[in-house]
């Protein structure tokens, strides 16, 4: 519609115009020419054929078909038309009738090939109107030069016509046939598809969405793998304390003539799978809440009374043990989050490190500020982590050593629970090997400083 609007623009706005500069060209050169006239029939008294006859034949005609002039009663006295004259009849044009009036006039048409263009002015001898001169004039030649120009207008029109629509053709296809793609991708990651991308070429807004979806199905198919592998450990881990209680119940209903203390050794070992099912189930919904994003709201909170409450905790536990706990603490550690989860990380990462360090072993703890972060670390002198396993030891049911692991009682979900309970508040975990052996896992938060809750 845009186009079709310039294209109409561009074949009248240019004829309007043009039609209007030879109009306005018209009336000054015909006005111009009966003004010499009314000039040279001014100097007489009274208009009679013999006299205008006489005065005109010294006017020099520029082009004009006819001539009238007329006396005051508009009785034609003079016609330049050699067959068909009009002389001594009267002439009542709309412009002699003005003319008489004592009024100068004007008209211009153009119709049928030729511009047609009528002037009249009034004679006058001493402010009396004796008469008028009408001049009219037929031009084709200007006519010609107009409708030439409409032609090539109308050749011009075609030719954009033409390149307009071949070029609207291209160019719909090429964005349908991306659009297509795009649209095919996304039925197929609907489907769940997820490993389905969209090929556009080119560097368009749609080849950019194109990208912009590639890298959305790659976060949709990491989710799901995620998803799905979360799902099958998490089976897995459900699945291991509650076929050891089946088998257990089991054992006690099909043994006839059970003796009390091995009920009761089996009775302990069904509590012990039962709190290993509880301490899996709380972790999985800690989890659930994090990644929902279900947070309270976070005050500034101190974080060296946490870890002195923790520290006492875990001092029985590492005795039990017998490993060797220390912490030590500098400067103002204040941080934006809650007790609860200052606490659970702390309490994770230590008891992490008391269970793998082993009989003997030594974990410290440290917390200090550095600059304009707080840092928790704690290190222990056990076997360490194998490089390869560094950057995985974050994940979800992921553990270095499945065997060792179950046996200390741990889910494998401690770190993840720590990993993203940091990360909801802006801080960071990040885990390594010591130079002497053993492993160190350091937390940062940024630091707040003011008056703690």
């Amino acid at each position: 519609m845009v186009i079709a609007a310039v294209l109409l623009l561009l074949n009248t706005y240019p004829l309007l115009v043009s039609e209007d500069l030879v109009f306005r060209s018209k009336a000054s050169t015909l006005q111009s020419s009966v003004s010499v006239m009314v000039y040279s029939l001014s100097g007489l008294e009274r208009l009679t054929e013999e006299n205008v006859s006489a005065a005109m034949a010294v006017v020099e005609e520029t082009g004009i078909s006819r001539i009238l002039v007329t006396d005051s009663a508009g009785k034609v006295l003079y016609d330049t038309r050699e067959t068909g004259s009009a002389v001594g009849e009267y002439a009542l044009y709309t412009e002699t009738v003005q003319s008489l009036l004592g009024n100068d006039a004007f008209t211009c048409s153009y119709q049928g090939g030729a511009f047609r263009s009528r002037a009249s002015s009034p004679v006058l001898y001493q402010n009396q109107i004796i008469g008028a001169v009408y001049a009219y004039e037929y031009d084709t030649e200007q006519a010609a030069l107009l409708q030439g120009l409409q032609e090539n207008l109308l050749r011009l029109s075609a030719v954009i016509a033409v390149v307009v629509l071949a070029l609207s053709m291209v160019l719909s296809r090429a964005l349908t046939r991306k659009i297509g793609r795009l649209l095919t991708a996304i039925r197929q990651v609907r489907e769940g598809a997820y490993s389905h991308r969209a090929e556009i070429p080119g560097r368009d807004e749609i080849a950019q969405i194109g990208q912009e979806f590639n890298s959305l199905t790659d976060r949709l198919q990491k989710t799901e793998n995620a998803r799905r592998r979360f799902v099958s450990d998490a089976s897995h881990e459900l699945k291991t304390p509650l076929a050891a209680i089946r088998l257990l119940t089991d054992s006690i209903l099909q043994t006839e003539d059970i003796d009390a203390a091995t009920t009761r050794e089996f009775v302990a070992d069904i509590g012990k799978e039962a709190e290993r099912l509880s301490r899996i189930t709380e972790d999985l919904l800690r989890l659930t809440r994090l990644d929902s994003g279900v947070l309270d709201p976070p005050a500034r909170v101190d974080v060296l009374p946490v870890l002195e409450q923790v520290m006492r905790m875990m001092t029985l536990v590492a005795q039990e043990r017998k490993a060797e706990l220390t912490y030590d603490a500098a400067g103002e550690c204040t941080v934006l989050a809650t007790r609860d989860e200052i606490h659970q990380v702390i309490y994770n990462l230590t008891d992490n490190a008391v269970k793998y360090s082993g009989t003997g072993g030594i974990v410290q703890v440290s917390l200090r500020r550095e600059g304009d972060w707080v840092v928790l670390s704690v290190a222990d002198n056990g076997p360490g982590i194998p490089e390869e396993d560094i950057n995985r030891v974050f994940e979800r049911f992921y553990r270095v050593d499945k065997a060792r692991s179950r046996s200390a009682g741990g889910t494998g979900l401690g770190l993840s629970i720590v990993s993203d309970t940091v990360k909801k508040r802006d801080g960071s975990v990040e885990a390594a090997n010591r130079p002497g052996g053993g492993a160190v896992f350091t937390a940062r938060w940024p630091w707040k400083g003011g008056e703690a809750q």
